[in-house]
């Protein structure tokens, strides 16, 4: 064992998204850290990475967008949905002068960041197994760790940041791994790769929905297009073990729309799974202790915002500590717990109605009259198609998608269908409304010790309920 115990500003533990934008911001201002990771860069990971204008305008305030763009990974301008077979297509809002979309292997994006951490002056040590966090008097005061070599080493420090994943060992070191809030997921996630020659559609990011099935293509590095499904988990047992392959399979074809689009192209890697997914939130912020990235809070797949949250949420974090930690006066621990605090808080603020909405959206339920209208509405209407692409862009709030006026005239033009029931539109509708209700009270409840809790709820369910008689 390394007898020596090193004293850093900051001690992160993972080295990717939340954990390099962390390390990025803190270094640039000064302070001293040292971030760990079990991989060697470059490393894959389990993800969908595809990067909203939002997501690059992150990568942008961290240095790193050029090297990203250098990766070859196309531009993205377009935006398109298609549910059965009405469809809409637009462009994005630009987010800090960037009105585009790309979709880049976790392997050149978690590498690209960690480069950027360590010409920003971090330290980073590869390889290394976090064993134990250090405590004196109910505080984390540091880390031990372990290398490659199976050498162990103590570093110390007056922050300890956990940006190691939903397995999180910092968030169960402290006790935080059991959830404040919790959704089950109603889909599972499989993705593969395939070599894409269609040169004049790889500026489109592209999504098809037949009942409760959801696949997506989106255009990558490589040349490659990364094809991802979520069918509802009641087809799970299809693809399991060497079933994979062959539902996958089944499952483009399932969506006339994805297969066409894959037409002529090449699958050219296996089929990768994520099943069981979980959307939480969990308690961030502690003596001594904060989890960014997905350690302190997940989100379903399906709206693809844990990328954006946690570079922001790691470069929102950094930026809160880095003035705390070169206090000239030394640092206060009561401070430095209490900006974690803070910095936590804004994050449950910022998050909770994208989080309930992606959970909407990972239900796995078939389109409902009202989505149809929707998706009708996008299709006729410029204007609503790019409030759409700017609710995933995190421009406009979910609430955006369906204001007051917006529900009246879905519900009146349903109601006008022939092929559409009476009994089924006003199901829908008190569906909606029940949603809305049993989403402002989790929300209410959720954020109850939020200071600004006032401010923030107010008249929520005057604005997001709508009465309507059928």
């Amino acid at each position: 064992m390394s007898s020596a115990v090193e004293q850093f500003d900051a001690v992160i533990v993972g080295a990717r998204i939340a954990g390099s934008a962390t390390a990025i911001t803190l270094a640039e201002r000064g302070s001293r850290v040292l971030a760990i990771d079990s991989a060697r860069f470059p490393s894959d990971t389990l993800s969908t990475h595809l990067l909203w204008p939002t997501t690059l305008a992150e990568i942008q305030t961290l240095g790193a967008l050029p090297a990203v763009e250098a990766s070859g990974a196309p531009r993205m301008p377009l935006a398109e949905a298609i549910l059965d077979d009405i469809g809409w297509r637009t462009t994005y809002t630009p987010v800090a002068g960037i009105d585009f979309a790309m979709c880049l292997r976790r392997t050149h994006l978690d590498n690209i960041l960690v480069e950027t951490a360590r010409a920003a002056g971090a330290e980073i040590r590869e390889r290394c197994t976090a064993t134990d966090l250090i405590w004196i008097d109910g505080r984390v005061v540091g880390l031990s760790y372990t290398d490659d070599d199976g050498v162990s080493h103590d570093v110390h420090a007056p922050i300890v940041v956990g940006a190691d994943g939903r397995r999180s060992f910092v968030a169960q070191q402290v006790g935080a791994h059991t959830p404040t809030l919790v959704s089950p997921s109603g889909r599972a996630c499989y993705y593969a790769y395939w070599a894409d020659d269609r040169e004049d559609l790889r500026h489109i990011a592209s999504q098809w929905r037949v009942d409760g099935l959801l696949g997506t293509a989106f255009p990558c590095d490589g040349g490659d297009l990364l094809c991802l499904l979520q069918p509802p988990v009641a087809v799970v047992p299809e693809f399991r073990g060497r079933k994979i392959h062959d539902a996958y399979l089944r499952g483009v074809e399932a969506l006339p729309g994805l297969a066409k689009r894959l037409s002529g192209c090449e699958l050219t890697s296996r089929v990768r799974a994520c099943v069981g997914i979980e959307s939480y939130f969990r308690r961030s912020s502690g003596s001594g202790w904060a989890l960014p990235g997905d350690a302190g809070h997940f989100k379903d797949p399906v709206t693809a915002q844990g990328i954006r949250d946690g570079l922001r949420y790691g470069r929102l974090l950094g930026e809160a500590l880095a003035p705390v930690l070169g206090a000239r006066t030394g640092v206060d621990p009561d401070v430095v717990d209490r900006v974690t605090a803070d910095w936590a808080a804004q994050r449950e603020r910022d998050c909770i109605d994208v989080y309930q909405w992606s959970n909407f959206l990972a239900s796995g339920l078939p389109p409902s009259p009202l989505e149809y209208e929707l998706y009708r509405r996008a299709q006729q209407r410029s204007d609503y198609a790019a409030v759409l692409s700017d609710i995933y862009n995190r421009v406009q709030p979910p609430a955006a998608m369906m204001p007051a006026s917006t529900m009246v005239s879905a519900v009146v033009k349903a109601l006008r269908r022939p092929d559409v029931s009476a009994r089924a539109v006003a199901a829908d509708v008190r569906f909606q409304q029940q949603r809305m209700v049993a989403g402002w009270r989790e929300k209410r409840r959720f954020l109850r010790s939020a200071p600004s809790e006032a401010r923030l709820l107010g008249d929520d369910v005057a604005h997001d309920v709508v009465t309507v008689t059928v």
